[in-house]
C-alpha cells in the first residue's frame, strides 16, 4: 500500500518551501512548521509539538534523535507512564473504556511525538550531520526513490526497525526454522498460534489447503512442512504477498504454495481453509495496524460467510482467534457462536493456548487484566 502523494509547505530563509510529505500512518501533512535545531530546547520542542506545530530539523542527526527520546519521555510523563508529579489518570469504568483511553493515548502519543520532521534526498540520503545510511531500509518500505521529500523521524526509526527485523528474522519453533517479517506486514512473534496449526490433527484427505491471509506466509510454510501437497495463499496486500513470496522462496517450500491476491477466498473447494484474521474489532489509526485491528469484524465476517461454499465436503475450517476482544467487551462470545451458526457452520473443536508474550504479566500494562486472562484458540468449523 503506497502512501498518498501530498506536499509540506514551510518558510526558510525568507522564502516559501514546499517538499513531498510521506507518512506510512496516513497522517496529513502538518499545517505549521518550523526549522529546528541542535539549540532548540526539549520543552519548547514539547510545547509546540503538542500544539500541533512540526518542527523541521536543520541540526545534527543524532542529537534529533536525542530530541525525540525526550520528548518520549514528556509525552510518557503527561500519561502517567513515569514520574510521581505525573496526572492521576481517569479509573476507566469498564475494559471498554480501558481499550479506548489507552488507544486515545497512543493516538495523541504517536501524533506529537510524529511532528519531528527530518529531510530526505531523492535516492534516500538524508542531508543532515552523523546521519546513518539508510537507503536499503528506505528502498524496502518505499520502493524505488523518486524525488526529495520531508517525514518523520519515528518513522524512520521505525522503517530502520523494520529492516532488522528483515534481517535477522524471527525464529519459529514449529518450523525450526526463521521467517524474515517485511515492512509493514505483521510479524509472527506471537508463536502459540503458529504452534496450533502445527499441533492440530489434520483432516483426513488434506492434501490441499487454502491460507486466507498469508501475511508472512508463516502458516502456508507450516502446513507444507506438515506435509500438505498444495496450499493456496491470498492476500489482498502486495508487500504481504511479497513477504511471503521471500519466505517460502528461503525455505524451498514455493512450489508448493501458490499465492494469489484476492480479498479472502480463492476460486474452489479445499479439505483444509486456515484463516488469522485480525484479533480487535476497532478501527485502524494507519494503514499498517490493519493486521491488529478488524473494524466491525469485516474479515472475520467475511470468512465465516465464505467458508462453508468453499469447503470439500467433510473439510474443516481452521479459525485462529484470540479472545482478547471478548475480554474488552468488544465483541462477545455469543456473537461469535451467531455468527458461525448463521454462516451455516458448526463446531467441530476447538484447541486452546494461553499466550506467553511479556505484556500478559506486565502489570503496568493499561490493559493487563484483559490480556492476562487471554486465551489463543484455534477453531475446527465444518459445515452444518
Amino acid at each position: 500500500m503506497t502512501a498518498t502523494i501530498q506536499h509540506i509547505h514551510w518558510q526558510e530563509n525568507g522564502a516559501e518551501q514546499t517538499a513531498r510529505w510521506r507518512s506510512e500512518a496516513g497522517m496529513p501533512p502538518p499545517k505549521r512548521v518550523v526549522i529546528a535545531d541542535d539549540r532548540t530546547n526539549a520543552d519548547v520542542a514539547y510545547r509546540l509539538a503538542c500544539e500541533g506545530t512540526a518542527l523541521l530539523w536543520r541540526g545534527d542527526f543524532q542529537n534529533a534523535r536525542q530530541l525525540l527520546q525526550a520528548l518520549a519521555r514528556r509525552a510518557d510523563h503527561k500519561h502517567g507512564k513515569g514520574g510521581k508529579k505525573a496526572k492521576a489518570p481517569k479509573v476507566p469504568a469498564t475494559p471498554t473504556e480501558a481499550f479506548h483511553l489507552h488507544r486515545q493515548a497512543q493516538s495523541q502519543r504517536a501524533r506529537t511525538l510524529a511532528m519531528l520532521l527530518i529531510p530526505f534526498d531523492a535516492d534516500y540520503s538524508i542531508p543532515l550531520r552523523r546521519a546513518p545510511d539508510v537507503k536499503l531500509a528506505c528502498n524496502e518500505a518505499y520502493g524505488r526513490g523518486e524525488e526529495p521529500f520531508i517525514a518523520s523521524l519515528r518513522e524512520l526509526l521505525g522503517l530502520i526497525g523494520a529492516h532488522e527485523w528483515r534481517r535477522t528474522g524471527v525464529e519459529i519453533p514449529a518450523l525450526g526454522a526463521r521467517i524474515h517479517p517485511h515492512y509493514g506486514v505483521f510479524s509472527p512473534v506471537r508463536g502459540e498460534y503458529v504452534q496450533l496449526v502445527a499441533d492440530t490433527p489434520l483432516p483426513a484427505g488434506a492434501s490441499l489447503a487454502f491460507d486466507i491471509g498469508v501475511g508472512t506466509g508463516v502458516l502456508s510454510a507450516v502446513l507444507a512442512r506438515r506435509g500438505v501437497a498444495r496450499v493456496v495463499a491470498t492476500d489482498q496486500d502486495r508487500r504481504a504477498l511479497s513477504c511471503a513470496r521471500e519466505n517460502l522462496a528461503r525455505l524451498d517450500l514455493d512450489q508448493q504454495v501458490e499465492l494469489v491476491e484476492a480479498d479472502l477466498f480463492p476460486e474452489g473447494r479445499a479439505p483444509l481453509v486456515v484463516c488469522n484474521p485480525p484479533w480487535v474489532p476497532a478501527r485502524p489509526s494507519s494503514s499498517i495496524e490493519y493486521a491488529v485491528y478488524d473494524p466491525d469484524s469485516r474479515m472475520l465476517r467475511g470468512f465465516l460467510d465464505g467458508l462453508a461454499a468453499h469447503l470439500a465436503p467433510g473439510g474443516e475450517g481452521w479459525l485462529i482467534l484470540s479472545d482478547l476482544a471478548e475480554h474488552l467487551g468488544l465483541r462477545p462470545r455469543q456473537q461469535l457462536l451467531d455468527w458461525i451458526a448463521a454462516a451455516g457452520l458448526k463446531v467441530l473443536g476447538r484447541h486452546d493456548v494461553k499466550p506467553v508474550h511479556p505484556r500478559a504479566s506486565d502489570a503496568s500494562d493499561p490493559l493487563h487484566a484483559a490480556r492476562a486472562a487471554e486465551v489463543t484458540s484455534l477453531w475446527r468449523l465444518g459445515a452444518a
